[in-house]
């Protein structure tokens, strides 16, 4: 345990604490003296369970979640469904429940199971290349069921998380270079004909979308990313003011808790999917660059960890937690300067939310828990062989 307990890697501990205390002060900022006053406490409070489990999961040979990956899985679909028919309903999507005063998200839990079982797949292919039939095709259905019921709740943002996390765990678990090459020509082609079509066609496209799904919320998410001159006051309303409270901030901002925008209540949400704006707003382009920092010393940690795993199943555990914050990052900071749509997924690690706090902190033991116990797959086969050599001395 001492020996395990000295391999924890510090820059991975430090960079969370680091993390942990950008979102507390910058939840202490837009809600003080609010209707929302003393969020940053119930934050601290997620923070310290997240270590808790944090050291737990380290400490626990991540082979195990492995083993039972399956049982997670189906467990996961199982909440998922139950969720979907009779969860509470925050901001348009029904996919809460609340368990002791607190309000979990299973969306949320989800994508770490799914990143469990996708790698438990994958590995028992010991390195061998993925066919289309009997690779690519069942790991796509796997996700796809999840990613429907969760659309199904109206959260596009983690249903989004899911595709992103295959995606990853596709390119790193040896996809074929033609079938990955094909794929990116349809997915990028499909894209932009979508968006080509969007904005050349608006409104037949719109019609479509409506009729089809019946969600017009979904106008609201789109018109202010591609056609931001069509889209109606109040659906451009959150990205057109997060934009002037960007820009205001300059390069070294406003000042800590003199935000003019997050400080007024120009930018809804600014504790949590909007957090993002009270950071560059208040501290500018070098607080934004600082905290975009982090997030790359964590990953590069991450990255460094899957590639010294002697374990195959290690490294895929990584790659997919490595996508699905990646994803998060991205789409959460890029809908706010108006490089994707706003889908409501929350910056890990430092918007208010239990769920995803605890989420990303397990995520991140058992990150630890790979670096602790991946090498002892190497050990194991050097015992071997040196077992082996003796008992051929032996006979010799």
């Amino acid at each position: 345990m001492l020996q395990k307990l000295k391999k924890i890697d510090g820059v991975i501990v430090i960079v969370l604490i680091m993390l942990m205390c950008v979102s507390i002060f910058s939840i202490f900022s837009v809600t003080h003296g609010r209707e929302l006053d003393g969020f940053h406490l119930r934050m601290l409070k997620y923070y310290i369970l997240g270590f808790a489990a944090f050291v737990v999961l380290a400490f626990v040979d991540y082979r195990i979640f492995i083993k039972y990956a399956l049982y997670l899985y189906l467990l996961g679909i199982g909440l998922l469904v139950l969720v979907s028919l009779f969860g509470q309903v925050h901001n348009g999507a029904r996919g809460w429940v609340e368990i002791g005063g607190l309000s979990l998200q299973p969306a949320e839990l989800f994508k770490l199971v799914l990143i469990l079982f996708l790698s438990s797949v994958i590995a028992r292919k010991h390195g061998s290349a993925l066919t289309f039939w009997k690779g690519i095709v069942p790991l796509g259905l796997l996700t796809l069921f999840p990613f429907a019921i969760v659309i199904i709740q109206n959260d596009l943002g983690n249903a989004l998380s899911y595709i992103v996390i295959l995606l990853g765990l596709l390119w790193i678990g040896n996809i074929k270079f033609s079938h990955a090459l094909i794929g990116l020509i349809i997915v990028g082609g499909l894209s932009l004909l979508f968006v080509f079509s969007y904005i050349h066609y608006h409104d037949q496209v719109v019609d479509f979308i409506v009729e089809t799904t019946g969600r017009d919320h979904l106008i609201d998410r789109f018109d202010p990313w591609l056609v931001p001159d069509l889209a109606t006051d109040d659906a451009s309303y959150h990205t057109r003011h997060a934009k002037l409270a960007i820009a205001s901030g300059g390069m070294s901002g406003e000042g800590y808790m003199q935000g003019s925008s997050v400080q007024s209540n120009q930018v809804p949400y600014t504790y949590t999917d909007a957090i993002f704006v009270q950071i560059a707003e208040e501290f500018g382009f070098l607080g934004a660059a600082l905290l975009l920092l982090l997030f790359f010393i964590l990953i590069h940690r991450m990255i460094l960890i899957a590639l010294e795993s002697k374990d195959h199943s290690g490294s895929f555990l990584i790659i997919g937690m490595v996508a699905m914050l990646l994803y998060q990052i991205l789409e959460n900071i890029g809908a706010f300067i108006g490089l994707m749509p706003l889908t409501g997924i929350t910056l890990p690690f430092i918007s208010y939310g239990g769920t995803s706090v605890l989420i990303n902190m397990a995520s991140m033991g058992i990150v630890m828990s790979v670096h602790l116990y991946g090498q002892d797959i190497e050990d194991e086969l050097s015992r071997a062989k040196d077992y082996a050599v003796q008992v051929k001395g032996l006979k010799g």
